[in-house]
């Protein structure tokens, strides 16, 4: 995702329910000795809140045909955003399960679920490596292999311009995204203002317009970014050493007055699954395959890669990771 910028989400209906199906759908057989147990499950359908962008869809398909597949549970994907997911599972425990949710953009609705108990975090979402930064192409870095960190800049911006004069191009998000705000007061703390020139795409769509065109022609490029993205799995990128994050800096630096700005790495965000409160109760083998099941961020960023290369559903990109990376998703299933 990304991303859960300001405007980007919308609020969808959260009544709109898609059966997954059952195993034999997706080819995988059923039947894995559950039988002489306690129903796995629990006696309610698990719902799995998909919300409205490229990684939360996959991992809402990804967890929802593992369910099916390797605990025969009867499991529905619908249709959420952070805001209402989380406030009908606050009222009525559904949706059972939000794969992706950004905890710190709904902070007081999230603090009122753990006060209520009736929602908590199973585990992260990720693993493997920050969510947003500052990235370079890796065939810049073959040139230049002492460019490894912003606090390097200083002696490598010139890289980075076009032709032999004038500034460097920094390539930031979306005007209306609260990283254009960061990223404007990160160049005045590392004191690159003077020498860098600041481009902020109208859209998405522009910036990795800006970026691929860029790399197509070889071009030495700076950009923000985030991941998990397909992008980053397309085309061979290298995140630079933000250094570490400075809770009081990105204060200011989130700032449009920030007065003086400190260089600080962006914000480690908690990206959690989030269970209703029932299902650690009715459904305990569910809940602890939810605290397993950390999708590494570079994996996650091929598989979107290979979805937009192919044209393929999420469903069917879903379907490709539990047939060919068995080799991550069964450490989910097994006691630590």
């Amino acid at each position: 995702m990304r991303r859960l910028h300001a405007g980007l989400l919308m609020a969808l209906a959260m009544s709109v329910w898609v059966p997954i199906g059952l195993a034999q759908d997706t080819g995988v057989a059923v039947g894995n000795g559950f039988s002489d147990l306690p129903p796995p499950c629990g006696d309610t359908p698990i719902s799995i809140a998909r919300m409205p962008w490229p990684t939360a869809v996959l991992l809402a398909h990804i967890h929802g045909q593992l369910l099916v597949q390797q605990f025969e549970c009867e499991v529905q994907i619908v249709d959420g955003d952070p805001t209402a997911s989380i406030s009908a599972m606050m009222s009525n425990g559904q949706p059972a399960v939000v794969p992706e949710m950004w905890v710190a953009r709904i902070s007081a609705l999230w603090n009122s679920a753990l006060e209520s108990q009736t929602a908590r975090q199973a585990g992260a979402s990720f693993t493997g490596g920050a969510l947003e930064g500052w990235f370079v192409p890796d065939f810049v870095l073959e040139t230049h292999p002492g460019l490894t960190g912003i606090d390097v800049l200083k002696d490598y911006w010139r890289v980075f311009r076009k032709g032999d004069s004038g500034k460097a191009r920094f390539i930031s998000c979306p005007p209306d995204w609260a990283c254009s705000i960061i990223n404007r007061n990160l160049l005045r703390a590392l004191d690159l203002e003077d020498q860098f020139e600041i481009v902020e795409p109208a859209n998405r769509f522009e910036l990795d317009s800006m970026i691929g065109g860029a790399v197509s022609k070889r071009q030495p490029i700076i950009f923000y970014y985030w991941q998990p993205n397909a992008v980053l799995a397309q085309l061979d990128f290298t995140l630079l050493d933000m250094g570490k994050f400075d809770p009081e800096a990105m204060a200011c630096l989130a700032q449009i007055t920030c007065v003086a700005p400190s260089p600080s790495a962006f914000a480690p965000e908690p990206v959690i699954i989030t269970l209703a409160e029932w299902v650690f109760g009715d459904a305990p083998q569910v809940a602890s395959y939810f605290r397993r099941a950390q999708m590494p961020v570079a994996e996650l960023s091929a598989l979107l890669a290979w979805q937009s290369e192919q044209s393929k559903s999420a469903e069917e990109t879903a379907a490709r990771f539990i047939t060919t990376r068995p080799e991550i998703w069964q450490r989910w299933l097994k006691d630590n």
